[in-house]
């Protein structure tokens, strides 16, 4: 028997966020078993949480790895927010510093109460679209460039994993964007990108409106993404729109009814640029698996 749960991440509220089946492991699985189970859960990750190690400084290190239905990828931002959630919620870490090892590295947590902080990889830029593909990129969502921002040209961004990076003029915009499915995994393909991150200038506290969109990976709309946001918090700093040790806010999923708060923090240490992201997550469902 297995205890398993699904997390809604990045949201104080259940039923909204972005959920994630979380899975604690006791003894080990076999990466088939992993793959069954996450394919019965049918979310867009599962993690799988292995027992528990305390590091040569105190700090609870968590080994993860992380499912789609269809097959492993190395980092999950908010499946990491919601095993560490969970992980307090049993009381099994408390509040302070812990180290998340994963295929794409190990990275730094910081529980806070109810707020969880992870680091991203570190930022990339690249490459910047030609016209060619900003046409393209444009034409896969129902617009043309027109409906971008002067001045701001789509580009490729990675904290962890790449994404393209999409402005577009405003929230409205965004929300009656229409994805070509096939076009917008046509050109992830062709650029070597997981997605498409299109973002809209925020308002009041709101640093930017965000749509995710994964369709090479069977993931048509993602309501909360972490890598993404890191990816986006980087992309506009090169840009002068935000400054170092600001938090930011950005709005996911309002266009699929799951609305996502996630929180991002930027820092340098030298000419080390390190991009931090932040949320809550919330329990909806218990249950256990019988192997």
């Amino acid at each position: 028997m297995i205890k398993a749960y699904v997390m809604d991440a990045f949201s104080e509220r259940v039923f909204c966020g972005n959920q994630a089946g979380v899975v604690l492991i006791e003894n080990e699985l076999s990466d088939e078993t992993m793959q069954a189970i996450a394919a019965e859960f049918k979310h867009s990750e599962t993690a799988f949480i292995h027992p528990l190690q305390r590091g040569a400084g105190g700090a609870e290190t968590v080994k993860l790895r992380y499912f789609t239905p269809a097959g492993e990828v190395e980092l999950c931002g908010h499946a990491t927010v919601g095993s560490f959630a969970l992980l307090r919620r049993l009381g099994l870490i408390g509040n302070g510093d812990a180290v998340a090892e994963t295929k794409a590295g190990r990275l730094n947590i910081t529980v806070q109460n109810e707020l969880i902080w992870m680091d991203m990889a570190q930022p990339r830029l690249i490459k910047q679209l030609d016209a060619g593909e900003c046409g393209a990129l444009y034409s896969a969502f129902g617009l043309s460039a027109e409906d971008g921002i002067p001045g701001l040209l789509p580009q490729i961004v990675s904290t962890g994993l790449s994404d393209i990076i999409m402005p577009v003029r405003d929230r409205k915009t965004l929300l009656a964007a229409v994805q070509n499915e096939a076009a917008a995994a046509a050109l992830s393909r062709e650029l070597g990108c997981v997605g498409v991150h299109m973002f809209a200038p925020g308002e009041g506290e709101c640093t930017a409106f965000c749509g995710n969109f994964a369709p090479l990976y069977g993931i048509p709309e993602e309501c909360a993404t972490g890598t993404a946001n890191g990816a986006l918090t980087y992309y506009l700093y090169l840009k002068g729109l935000i400054c170092e040790g600001r938090e930011n806010l950005f709005i996911q999923g309002e266009r699929m009814g799951r609305p996502s708060k996630v929180l991002s923090r930027l820092e340098k240490r030298g000419e080390e640029v390190r991009i931090r992201i932040g949320g809550s997550a919330v329990m909806s469902m218990e249950c256990k698996i019988m192997l």
